[in-house]
């Protein structure tokens, strides 16, 4: 209780909640806008929040993060665009019911279920917060260099289709954390002479390129396409709740499977809706009309998307291991204050824990009680041209950059990496690989080198039980990754 006691003191504060009404409400414009996404905003705002105290900064980073997703349900039902690519699914079923006239439901079902998978979600990991406690401080230096490599070997095996892309991208971003001058020597690694290379290439830097100068270019470079906006009908507020009863059963087991999806590394808001999405259709009395307008499909769609960011901080609170780009973003803010992620953070710092998820639940019911009462005006903010709005992001992301250490290489670095991510884009190649290569390739190497201190023969490197375990769910992935392209070649050779 007292440790509850004091995460609520460290919320009461006037910069939090206006820390916390910014992002959320902010989290929600940038997801009904299509082409922008949370990605890009949390880019953006990045270098804002190191100048101000930690539970501030990521108070702001999780409001948009956990919001991003309602607003991007608002295109994705009414224009057929999905706000964020995490909304996608939410059109096949959303954009149908609008054009029979049923917008409104659609998008209470959608702000409801989001609402009721983000509570799930929260309320599960407080229950378990006391328990991870008592797990975190059993992880040492091996047991967490082996959960980096197996949150690396699950972002490229996840990207089914893209495995050999990702996995080079992915080498790319821990041979891109190598550079500069190397920790425990102070030797010069692939610096090549150049001074501006010994101090290494800053992660923030490669984010917004990656992210925001690359977006802003597929903006610049789009057509302004004109876009009608559908008529809202009205229906009272209690309704709109009530109409989620009806689908409890699909809601609580879409928000179960974003749970478990998000605490695992690189699996993420994807998997949990394909398979919620799969799990709704096989147990619904009526599959055939899935993709044609069911609210179901809605439901399972957004109350497993929406239940994956509490859970995907499990790994980085915990461990300091992010699952995907936007908590890997978030950890650069925890680095810059000194604040390290990981089992000590969870031993001795709880209430800080307990803060953060109270806010991801305050956030939620704003976002909640401001949709509902504010649609119809979010809904122009789909009228804003996409030009103008890549204008607007790359001013924003080259002030940014500049800002970090009022350093021109930085603002060249993040051109360049906006540049190749541009073309990563229109390959339709992933980005995140290389984010997360560069922070976990850093975690895995400082790691590393600690454990190999007590390392004298291979298997003293899985001699505990925790890592034996991360070892053997390594080779099982890599197991069924190699099963799956030798399954998939015989398919091929049959068909041929």
């Amino acid at each position: 209780m007292d440790t509850l006691l004091s995460s609520i003191e460290m919320l009461a504060r006037w910069d939090v909640i206006a820390a916390l009404l910014i992002g959320s409400i902010g989290g929600v414009l940038v997801g009904a806008m299509p082409g922008v996404g949370a990605a890009v905003a949390i880019a953006i705002v990045l270098p804002v929040t190191f100048s101000l105290e930690p539970i501030v900064g990521l108070t702001a980073l999780l409001g948009i993060y956990g919001s991003s997703m309602f607003g991007g349900a608002i295109p994705a039902i009414l224009v057929n665009t999905p706000g964020t690519p995490v909304n996608a699914l939410t059109t096949y079923d959303g954009y149908p019911m609008t054009k029979r006239g049923e917008s409104r439901r659609a998008l209470s079902l959608a702000y409801s279920a989001s609402f009721y998978g983000a509570v799930i979600s929260i309320v599960s990991l407080l229950l378990l917060a006391p328990v991870l406690a008592k797990i975190a401080p059993m992880f040492g230096a091996r047991e967490i260099f082996l959960a980096a490599l197996l949150g690396i070997v699950l972002v490229i095996v996840t990207h089914r289709g893209q495995v050999l892309p990702a996995a080079i991208l992915a080498c790319l971003g821990i041979f891109l954390q190598t550079i500069g001058i190397e920790p425990s020597a102070y030797s010069q690694r692939f610096t090549f002479g150049q001074t501006w290379l010994q101090s290494g290439i800053d992660l923030i830097v490669v984010v917004l390129g990656l992210f925001a100068i690359s977006q802003a270019l597929v903006l610049v470079m789009s057509e302004d396409k004109p876009v009608k906006l559908p008529e809202v009908e009205k229906i009272g507020f209690f309704t709109q709740m009530r109409d989620l009863w009806v689908f409890r059963r699909i809601a609580t087991v879409a928000s179960a499977l974003g749970v478990i999806c998000g605490m695992i590394p690189g699996v993420g808001e994807f998997m949990s809706q394909f398979m919620s999405y799969a799990y709704a259709q096989r147990t619904s009395k009526t599959p055939e009309l899935f993709g044609k307008g069911n609210p179901e499909g809605i439901v399972a769609s957004e109350a497993a998307n929406n239940s994956v960011p509490a859970a995907a901080m499990i790994p980085l609170l915990a461990l300091g291991i992010p699952g995907e780009e936007l908590t890997a973003m978030m950890l650069a803010v925890f680095y810059v204050h000194n604040v390290i992620p990981g089992p000590q953070l969870f031993a001795q710092h709880l209430d800080f824990i307990y803060a953060l998820y109270i806010s991801l639940f305050l956030l939620n019911v704003i976002v909640v009680t401001f949709l509902f009462f504010s649609t119809k005006t979010l809904m122009k903010v789909m009228l804003i041209p996409d030009r103008f709005l890549g204008i607007m992001i790359f001013t924003f992301s080259l002030i940014g950059i500049y800002t970090l250490r009022n350093s021109l290489t930085d603002i060249a670095i993040a051109s360049a990496f906006g540049f190749f991510g541009f073309i990563l884009k229109r390959l339709d190649l992933p980005t995140s690989p290389i984010i997360l290569g560069i922070v976990l390739g850093k975690l895995m190497e400082d790691r590393l080198r600690t454990a190999m201190a007590r390392v004298r023969v291979p298997w003293d490197f899985i001699d505990r039980p925790i890592a034996f375990i991360l070892f053997s769910m390594i080779v099982l992935a890599l197991g069924a990754q190699i099963w799956t392209v030798i399954k998939d070649r015989k398919t091929t050779g049959e068909k041929s």
